[in-house]
């Protein structure tokens, strides 16, 4: 005996369509008040050091949360005309751009196979790169010293890019892997019959179709390089290779009592990051959910 469900009706269609306006009206008000208060919260630090820089340090002492009056624009001044912030973005731009390279096209090398080939052990594969996500970095930082040390990667671009492309790598791995599980098997399929390599299906086809999901990874692994301070600190000492959050630190112990000059200097400095993650924000959130979809 066999039964078929009958196709939903318009009637029932649009019942169901007014019970989930009904309850995305009495859902809405309570989500927009927790998002600007969450947003307050973040964002509040942000704006004080914004607008701390275009203070005196006399109006700080007076009053550290008022506005400017008079507006002083001489702090962002002296830190863009000072070379020193130049050289220090330019290494951080390096350094995050040969990171995000690495981590992109190793990340998605890495979880093609995991992703689309069948064999014994990949889910425990898999799983290795899991508990990547719980090692922290700290943890590892003497041994990865002096791995870094011994291969003469020291005061070198390398010798940051690399640990860092290995530590974004399991988080970049666990978003590709369901979002290249989400495509189509028929493409494959397809591409193999007009006579494609599994080589040439990855080049041609997978990789241009996984581009919301390697942006979201090369926006997070960009970012983190950016904000790095740990590794830089130990692996580049020489003052002309040294990166904004070094920078940050250096400018914060020189000029400690310039406390408009630090929040300036702090403001630019993340600047650059956060332009970045804004205009690439639809990729990263496409990104995402091709691999929740997944």
């Amino acid at each position: 005996m066999t039964s078929t469900l009958a196709p939903p009706t318009r009637a029932s269609r649009s019942a169901r369509s007014r019970t989930g306006s009904r309850v995305a009206r009495r859902t809405s008000p309570w989500v927009y008040v927790a998002s600007v208060a969450i947003a307050a919260v973040v964002l509040s630090p942000v704006l004080y050091a914004v607008i701390g820089g275009f203070r005196s340090n006399g109006q700080l002492a007076a009053d550290p949360t008022g506005l400017p009056n008079p507006w002083v624009f001489a702090n962002y001044i002296g830190v863009i005309t000072s070379g020193n912030f130049w050289t220090y973005a330019l290494n951080s731009v390096i350094i995050a751009v040969i990171t995000t390279a690495l981590v992109v096209v190793a990340g998605v090398m890495a979880a093609y196979p995991l992703a689309r080939f069948r064999f014994k052990g990949r889910q425990a594969l898999f799983n290795v790169f899991v508990l990547g996500l719980l090692f922290p970095l700290t943890v590892a930082i003497i041994p990865l010293f002096l791995m870094v040390r011994d291969l003469g990667l020291t005061n070198t671009y390398w010798g940051v890019a690399l640990p860092q492309a290995a530590f974004a790598l399991p988080m970049t791995i666990v978003i590709l892997r369901p979002f290249l599980m989400s495509l189509p098997n028929e493409l494959e399929e397809a591409a193999m019959l007009d006579g494609a390599s599994r080589i040439g299906f990855f080049w041609r086809i997978l990789v241009p179709l996984s581009g919301p999901g390697m942006v979201t990874v090369g926006v997070l692994a960009f970012v983190g390089s950016w904000n790095g301070y740990l590794l830089p600190l130990l692996f580049l000492n020489r003052p002309e290779l040294k990166t904004l959050p070094l920078g940050v630190a250096d400018f914060s112990t020189q000029y400690s009592a310039d406390t408009a000059g630090v929040l300036a200097f702090t403001s630019l400095a993340i600047i650059p990051a956060l332009v970045f993650f804004l205009t690439m924000q639809k990729r990263i959130v496409s990104g995402l959910q091709g691999a929740v979809k997944g």
